[in-house]
């Protein structure tokens, strides 16, 4: 089973800052998880629409200039990172979950995540772009059927056989709160991945390897493989 690193390693370093990914990857992590903001012409990597909560920082990410966003403390010192220096700093074996979280359109993050891409030569196939916006997901599968696509849901779908046809998906990414062993079976059925956030305790983990999940995220990346043990070889980039 994947272990992905939540923001990085957010329980022990600020999240989503650099720090955090680098010990998530330190800490036995397969990977990680973050989240991107498209905001003046960059792609930055942040979780909320407002800054009060992990910078030093106030007001709305999209109302700010992007000067303004990287003076912030975002964390023991920390900068808001951009994307482009996220994947230049990643090990190329690692596995990375890019979530969309939000953005001025579709054409202008590719922009940015193919600039990103390209000038660090991280693995195509080791990526999973993943969105709550379906219909984000829906417009990407068109534009770059060559990117692996997460579907991420807090609630029971009803229509996941349709999502999985009409985008190709490459996983679920399914919240701890609303998943369940039959759920599992059936995303199964489809050919799909099944990933589970966010999971932090000891027994909800050992629970989700014996129920056949391919990976979790997890804020505690030292806890989940100290649980789960060494990861056996994982076929990754064996899409559907």
């Amino acid at each position: 089973m994947l272990i992905l690193g939540h923001r990085g390693a957010s329980k022990a370093a600020p999240e989503n800052t650099l720090s955090a990914f680098d010990l998530a990857i330190h800490q036995g992590a397969d990977g990680i998880e973050f989240d991107t903001i498209e905001v003046d012409n960059h792609v930055i990597i942040f979780h909320d629409r407002w800054l009060e909560r992990t910078t030093d920082g106030e007001g709305l990410v999209a109302d700010k200039p992007i000067d303004y966003l990287r003076s912030l403390d975002a964390g023991n010192g920390e900068v808001i990172p951009l994307l482009s220096e996220v994947m230049h700093m990643l090990p190329h074996d690692c596995i990375c979950n890019v979530e969309m979280k939000h953005i001025a359109n579709l054409d202008s993050w590719l922009k940015h995540f193919d600039k990103a891409m390209d000038s660090s030569g991280f693995p195509l196939d080791n990526i999973i772009v993943s969105s709550f916006n379906h219909h984000w997901l829906k417009q990407l599968s068109h534009k770059r059927p060559d990117i692996k696509l997460g579907i991420l849901t807090s609630a029971v779908l009803e229509n996941c056989r349709d999502l999985v046809d009409t985008m190709n998906a490459y996983s679920f990414h399914v919240d701890l709160e609303v998943v369940s062993k039959e759920y599992i079976e059936e995303l199964k059925t489809l050919n799909t991945k099944v990933l589970v956030f966010t999971v932090d305790k000891t027994e909800d983990m050992l629970m989700l390897s014996t129920w056949g999940v391919d990976g979790i995220f997890t804020n505690v990346p030292d806890t989940a493989r100290s649980a789960l043990g060494k990861c056996e070889m994982y076929q990754f980039a064996d899409v559907r």
